[in-house]
């Protein structure tokens, strides 16, 4: 299979766990939004006035979760899966959308979704801005990071 194969498999995935999260986020918006709309003033004025304020810290709470997940859906946008405008001196650098196998695991520089499985293979979803995303942006092959004490030499950077 070839690498873009790969990268559009992995890449799907990213999607999928960045739309999973956006629905769960958008059903817990609307719950609240009900809760606000059904809550009526009862003859126990503080209580009414509890709950609204309650509802209402959750509903900023759960805004500030749907502004990260709209940051990483920018994230993926940014993402080229068939790079069309890889300068030569880019080739082989380790960068945002590159697959990376090391000797001690692969990784999908993307956004941090987890373990992302592909046939017998699996890859790390790593964002650019995680401790080891930002050791490896920029390397590439046969060069060495050291993370957790642990000495990681990049084998292929595609």
């Amino acid at each position: 299979m070839e690498t873009n194969d790969i990268k559009t498999i992995l890449f799907k995935q990213c999607e999928q766990f960045v739309n999973e999260r956006l629905g769960r986020i958008q059903d817990r918006i609307q719950g609240i939004q009900q809760s606000l709309n059904s809550e009526t003033k009862s003859t126990a004025g503080d209580k009414h006035e509890t709950g609204r304020a309650m509802l209402q810290l959750e509903r900023e709470k759960v805004g500030q979760q749907l502004a990260e997940v709209q940051k990483l859906v920018a994230i993926l946008c940014k993402i080229e899966v068939l790079p069309e405008h890889t300068t030569f001196q880019d080739q082989g650098r380790i960068r945002l959308g590159s697959l990376v196998f090391t000797d001690q695991a692969n990784y999908f520089i993307s956004i941090s979704a987890g373990v992302l499985k592909h046939k017998e293979d699996s890859f790390y979803a790593i964002a650019t801005n995680t401790p080891i995303g930002i050791l490896l942006i920029g390397k590439e092959k046969g060069e060495t990071i050291v993370f957790k004490g642990k000495k990681i030499t990049i084998m292929r950077v595609l």
